[in-house]
């Protein structure tokens, strides 16, 4: 670390979805000093500390009615914001970059007391409720989806895409002994797994993989059925390092829509059978991936709507059908910028010298 050289606290927290786009930024800013603001037990306390110094705030969302708990989760706001400020000013931080979620609130205040810019990335079509807060509070909010700015009228606002991790822009070997002839299904839910969408994909498997298919099912850590169906082309893992090279060499993701998924999808030019998640804030996944259907990248099916025979013939009618795939994925590319990373890391670069 230089003294010299800016210093910046990136406040990311909780998914993939809000870490692994802060990551992507992180590896543009070569030359700062990063400190990183998470919350405990939650997936940045695996994925930071080998690369930045982790500082943690308690910090609970405001999912509740007003009641006793309200109180305790303002009390936990009011004391995060304070070793928020307490943290800016001893490590002297020029600026701050969050990519929301309820840990961006006590950042973008911290930074607010202190007087330093905050720039804040909002991945999903329908903004969270921090984004909607203090957006305005911000320098420029960078969003994911060109139509999220009608959410935020008074927000200075600009179309960045979502980062993606920079092994996402090259390729990569994929080594899990595929044939290359042979067309592979990737089934995927997101950094938490997803047991509604893991039950489809299990239910349809033996008919997609007698028609010749292999399937890759990424289950995520929680699923007690993993084990329970066994196929030699059915691939089943709790995750997969090398998402990249999977999603590029995939003919087909059946997969949640959380926004750094769709990103992913788009950068590698991957057609996709969409399933959101049916419980998320604001039912965020269902517009984000009503975005990625309007631009003819995506197929989209709501989960208590969706059977397995259903998403049997879907995914057979498209594995015959490389025309509409291959249309698919092209139409995919152009639903994501691929210098998104460089972009947000330009402007910070603008703001804090």
């Amino acid at each position: 670390m230089s003294v010299n050289n800016p210093n910046l606290l990136i406040a990311a927290s909780g998914t993939g979805g809000h870490l692994f786009p802060a990551l992507a930024v992180a590896q543009q800013l070569p030359d700062y000093n990063i400190s990183w603001l998470g919350v405990p037990h939650r997936l940045e306390t695996s994925l930071v500390p080998q690369s930045f110094p982790l500082f943690t705030v308690d910090i609970d969302g405001f999912q509740t009615s007003f009641g006793v708990k309200t109180i305790f989760v303002m009390f936990k706001m009011i004391t995060a914001i304070a070793k928020t400020y307490q943290l800016i000013k001893s490590k002297k931080i020029d600026i701050v970059f969050t990519t929301g979620g309820y840990i961006a609130a006590p950042a973008i205040i911290g930074a607010k007391l202190a007087k330093i810019p905050v720039i804040l990335h909002e991945s999903n079509y329908i903004p969270g409720k921090v984004t909607k807060l203090f957006g305005s509070w911000c320098e420029v909010v960078g969003i994911g989806f060109t139509g999220t700015s009608k959410y935020l009228p008074k927000v200075k606002t600009q179309w960045i895409s979502t980062p993606v991790r920079e092994e996402f822009l090259s390729a990569q070997t994929l080594e899990l002994g595929i044939p290359d002839d042979m067309p592979l299904i990737v089934a995927v839910g997101g950094s938490q797994g997803a047991l509604g969408l893991n039950k489809l994909v299990r239910q349809s498997a033996p008919l997609l993989l007698e028609a010749g298919a292999y399937i890759v099912h990424l289950t995520g850590k929680q699923d007690e059925e993993v084990g329970t169906f066994h196929h030699d082309h059915y691939l089943e893992m709790p995750f997969y390092d090398n998402m990249a090279g999977l999603l590029q060499r995939a003919n087909l993701a059946i997969s949640r829509s959380g926004a750094g998924t769709l990103t992913e999808l788009a950068i590698t030019k991957t057609p996709s059978i969409l399933i959101p998640y049916p419980f998320a804030a604001e039912d965020h996944q269902f517009y984000n991936g009503q975005e990625f259907v309007n631009g003819g990248a995506s197929l989209l099916f709501r989960q208590d709507k969706l059977t397995a025979d259903l998403l049997t013939k879907t995914v057979l009618d498209l594995l015959n059908n490389s025309d509409k795939l291959k249309n698919m994925g092209e139409k995919a590319g152009d639903l994501a910028l691929k210098d998104s990373a460089k972009i947000l890391a330009d402007i910070i670069k603008k703001l804090s010298r």
